[in-house]
């Protein structure tokens, strides 16, 4: 016997959701069955506008709702140094520490040769660009300590020489293999506090 075949789509649609399996999938859609209509609608109505209204920053490259974006624009930033993230997720981790107050530049994802992304599927043209212009004399490579993160970094690490500027990344406070938006505040914080400098 099987569920019927609205209920196998929406299985269907959950498994592609990350770390969702089958057995997950199911658990969330028959919890889905028993919450009102006005909950779903709602809920319905997020997933559809969830994209709407949302910009790429064209300074920083991150998400935003506005470009420059609102850290972009503040002027009370310390504007002489530059904090090299991943993702956009990365970047709210880290303002949500309190510990940094300069800027950022998003790459939008980091080398990685198993799913065949190389260095120039990201966001380096507009970051070197950046260097190009504006004044920055350090750059913090605040990417997660794993292999992929680590390969970001040593290209960086190379394309990077030869510019008067200072290099850092962040200090291991964060574990080899952890994600930056699981690490909690106190940890990042930390991280950042003790960076150590590349060159």
């Amino acid at each position: 016997m099987t569920y019927p075949e609205s209920i196998r789509n929406l299985i269907n649609q959950l498994t592609h959701w990350p770390a969702v399996g089958p057995k997950t999938a199911e658990r969330f859609a028959l919890y889905l069955l028993r919450q009102p209509q006005e909950q779903l609608n709602e809920l319905a109505r997020a997933i559809a506008e969830v994209k709407h209204g949302l910009t790429v920053c064209r300074v920083c490259c991150r998400l935003t709702d506005s470009t420059p974006c609102s850290i972009c624009r503040d002027a009370q930033r310390e504007r002489q140094t530059l904090c090299i993230v991943a993702e956009s997720k990365d970047l709210l981790a880290i303002e949500n520490t309190g510990r940094y107050h300069g800027l950022y530049h998003v790459l939008g994802g980091v080398i990685n040769t198993v799913h065949n992304t190389r260095p120039g599927d990201y966001n380096l043209k507009s970051l070197i660009a950046r260097l190009d212009k504006e004044p920055i004399l350090e750059i913090i490579l605040a990417l997660n300590p794993d292999l992929e993160g680590e390969t970001t970094a040593l290209y960086l690490q190379k394309i990077l020489t030869g510019r008067e500027l200072r290099l850092t990344k962040l200090a291991r406070g964060l574990p080899t293999g952890a994600s930056l938006d699981y690490a909690d505040d106190l940890t990042i914080g930390h991280a950042f506090t003790n960076r150590q400098q590349l060159k």
